[in-house]
């Protein structure tokens, strides 16, 4: 029997209209889901784009207060894609309520809140799912279980790149993803927070780190209205630039192996350069997003010139089943949303977590604030 699910969406940026599109998407890819979502209600604090949302997408109710949504007895679940600085308040606040959450990462500015948030959650008894999409793509699906098969021995090291140039332009405007209190730690919670999440996820937990960041592009003119996405800007006012440009890490496993995390929102010429590269005692695995259902696998016993294959991922690979029927379709960055929706709506129907939770995103902050102190401190910095 299938259920209507009554949800809503929080903060109507461009990931705001990403899981509406998901959560619109999800029974057409997913037809056994004992769910349905309807869309309930939508909020945003700038004038008119709630309603413009509604009109779009067919919410029954637009509000600009957050908390008018948290105290709608339709709303069931909501997604929360406001700001970081908000992602705290309206966590718990909607977990009190007893509404199911799937909240973007890094789930709030640091540890502390992401573990606030987890704490509530448990408490209330409801579920709750992170935005780390990129565990989601088949071919890291697939790459996970290659590396616990064995099949590349065991693991030695992981190099981990997120290198993107969103920020690239001296003429962004200095909103509030570049400073301290509202965005929290720049490039770290943006891009390293999925970089972390993928080292977890391919190799277990991470056991000390060491890091160095940076800024590059110091002042920026603050915007003269409301802003979405990466919005350029001139002729305002000059602003620093509170938080990091760049982070470049060094990890230690508890399995034993090494890693070096890399991200940057200010390199020219890259665009959503992300993935990564597992070595081990008898081969390797190579993923690029841009190539997404693509692997690249060395595996033998050649040890030395071993060669790498290029294998394309298929329906027995993660979700990828739901999207395509055979090997080497293209999927897109939306359809690892829709995998999130499904799996949080999943987690909803069964009383069980899928997917990325909140205790994800809490060891994903603690090394976000792990690397912040050791980029202060210049020495390695021990997770608990």
């Amino acid at each position: 029997m299938v259920r209507t699910l009554g949800v809503a969406v929080v903060g109507f940026g461009w990931m705001g209209r990403v899981h509406t599109q998901a959560y619109a998407r999800v029974p057409h890819h997913f037809p056994g889901l004992s769910l349905r979502p309807e869309l309930v209600a939508v909020a945003d604090e700038v004038p008119g784009r709630a309603e413009e949302a509604a009109a779009q997408y067919g919410f029954a109710a637009a509000h600009r207060d957050w908390r008018e949504v948290a105290a709608d007895p339709r709303v069931e679940a909501v997604s929360i894609a406001a700001p970081n600085f908000l992602h705290r308040e309206i966590g718990l606040a909607m977990a009190e309520a007893g509404k199911h959450i799937w909240i973007e990462k890094p789930v709030g500015l640091t540890a502390e809140d992401a573990r606030a948030v987890s704490d509530a959650v448990t408490k209330a008894g409801v579920q709750g799912t992170v935005g780390f999409n990129y565990r989601g793509a088949p071919a890291v699906a697939a790459a996970r279980e290659l590396i616990a098969s064995g099949e590349i021995g065991t693991v030695t090291h992981v190099r981990i790149r997120l290198f993107s140039d969103y920020a690239a332009h001296p003429e962004g405007a200095l909103t509030w993803r570049y400073e301290r209190e509202r965005g929290g730690s720049g490039v770290l919670g943006d891009l390293a927070s999925h970089g972390v999440d993928l080292a977890r996820f391919l190799l277990g937990e991470i056991e000390a780190l060491t890091a160095d960041t940076a800024i590059f592009l110091p002042r920026r003119a603050r915007p003269t209205g409301a802003t979405a996405g990466h919005t350029r800007a001139t002729g305002g006012e000059l602003g620093p630039v509170e938080n990091e440009d760049y982070v470049n890490c060094l990890l230690r496993f508890a399995s034993g192996a090494r890693g070096v995390l890399e991200a940057c929102r200010v390199s020219v010429g890259e665009q959503n350069n992300y993935g990564f590269e597992v070595h081990g005692t008898k081969g390797a695995v190579f993923w690029d997003f841009r190539r997404m259902g693509e692997l690249g696998v060395s595996r033998g016993t050649s040890y030395q010139d071993q060669p790498v294959s290029t294998v394309y991922v298929g329906p027995g690979d993660g979700e990828y089943a739901a999207f395509q029927p055979g090997s080497a379709n293209s999927m897109s960055y939306d359809d690892l949303k829709v995998i999130e929706a499904h799996h949080f709506l999943r987690s909803i129907a069964e009383n069980t977590p899928y997917g990325a939770t909140l205790a994800d995103a809490v060891h994903s902050a603690a090394a976000l604030d792990a690397m912040a102190r050791s980029a202060e401190q210049g020495a390695w910095v021990p997770l608990a």
